[in-house]
């Protein structure tokens, strides 16, 4: 999608941050409806995350555990893989999204197999949305091959998008206090960028409300729209709210709803060249996933199926994610809305 003629830049960005709440939100919620008006973009999905036990210890996650034996821990081997998917997937269903951690003893064989397996086992139509870029950069590393060869070999085995994950706060000064062992900023970026020479579309992320402040939110997400000026690949934005529980930031807090909605607000303003500015209702809750849809975000994810813990152990007030399609046709409604299926491209499913 073509930038806005008026791009919006840093400073006039943080202006708007702290703007009347009105104001900010009729600019935003009127950049989201001369695009799609008021639609609202869903998909029938499930999630597989194959293993938490992972070699990084970011301190805003609750999701990683050390090692298999350790409470609370699971790694998931082919056939139980297998049997979960068949167990998960549904009538309708258009996307399997997979991601996990980063285990110490997987390799690139193994996850290769995972995406040639549900390949052949699910219909055709059923596209795979698989691994973050610190997933890949872990493959590189393991294989000691470099990210193109990686990524082709994935989409040769019928990988058909990354998500965005991974991407936390590109500040580096941020990250050496909550990430320092993780794939870099830098290195997050390229791997995109190399996704999408390849052909492989993608999503891009950030994780707000911990440490950060607003200055880096924007910086941020400047770095993802210049990256997107020159590939085009990213399909969508998905600001994650940080959650508090059994982590080692807990005593932090959250941040308000409003500044979660602020921090959509300014994602749609800011991200002019990325199509959809997504409202993960399983980490933000289902009430201000729809509220977040007038304030510039567009599409709600999916429906998820209950497969997904990496919120729920982080104390989401989701504990058991599932969003029906009438349930969100009836949020949607209530505000006005409706819903509009779509796949994992954003083509419309009637």
């Amino acid at each position: 999608m073509e930038p806005n003629s008026h791009r919006y830049e840093f400073d006039r960005l943080m202006e708007l941050y702290s703007a009347d709440l009105e104001q900010l939100r009729a600019l935003a919620l009127a950049e989201r409806e001369a695009r799609y008006g008021r639609a609202i973009f869903f998909n029938r999905n499930f999630h597989i995350e194959p293993s938490n036990v992972c070699i990084h210890r970011c301190k805003f996650c609750s999701y990683r555990r050390d090692s298999e034996d350790q409470p609370g821990a699971w790694s998931m081997n082919l056939e139980q893989i297998r049997k979960y998917c068949l167990k998960k997937y549904g009538k309708g269903i258009t996307e399997v999204h997979i991601v996990g951690s980063v285990h110490p003893k997987r390799d690139l064989d193994y996850y290769i197999s995972i995406i040639s397996m549900v390949k052949g086992l699910l219909p055709k139509e059923v596209a795979i949305k698989a691994y973050s870029a610190v997933e890949i950069d872990d493959m590189c590393i393991s294989s000691g091959l470099g990210s193109e060869q990686v990524l082709t070999r994935l989409k040769e085995a019928g990988l058909d998008a990354l998500p965005g994950g991974g991407a936390e706060i590109f500040d580096n000064s941020v990250r050496m206090q909550i990430c320092p062992d993780k794939t870099s900023a830098e290195r997050y970026l390229e791997i995109h960028r190399t996704a999408h020479g390849l052909g492989i579309p993608t999503n891009c992320t950030m994780l707000f409300g911990h440490i950060e402040n607003r200055e880096h939110r924007i910086a941020h997400m400047l770095r993802l729209r210049e990256l997107q000026d020159n590939t085009g690949g990213f399909n969508a934005f998905i600001p994650l709210k940080y959650s508090c529980a059994n982590n080692s930031l807990s005593e932090i807090g959250e941040v308000s709803q409003e500044e979660i909605l602020r921090t959509i607000a300014i994602s749609r303003l800011a991200l002019d060249n990325i199509p959809h500015i997504k409202a993960y209702w399983p980490m933000l809750g289902k009430k201000t996933g729809i509220l977040a849809m007038e304030y510039g975000a567009d599409d709600m994810d999916g429906t998820i199926e209950n497969s997904t813990k990496i919120y729920s152990m982080a104390g989401s007030e989701e504990q058991n994610p599932t969003l029906t399609v009438e349930e969100l046709k009836e949020l949607a409604s209530a505000r006005g809305f409706h819903i509009k299926e779509r796949d994992s491209f954003y083509r419309i499913i009637s």
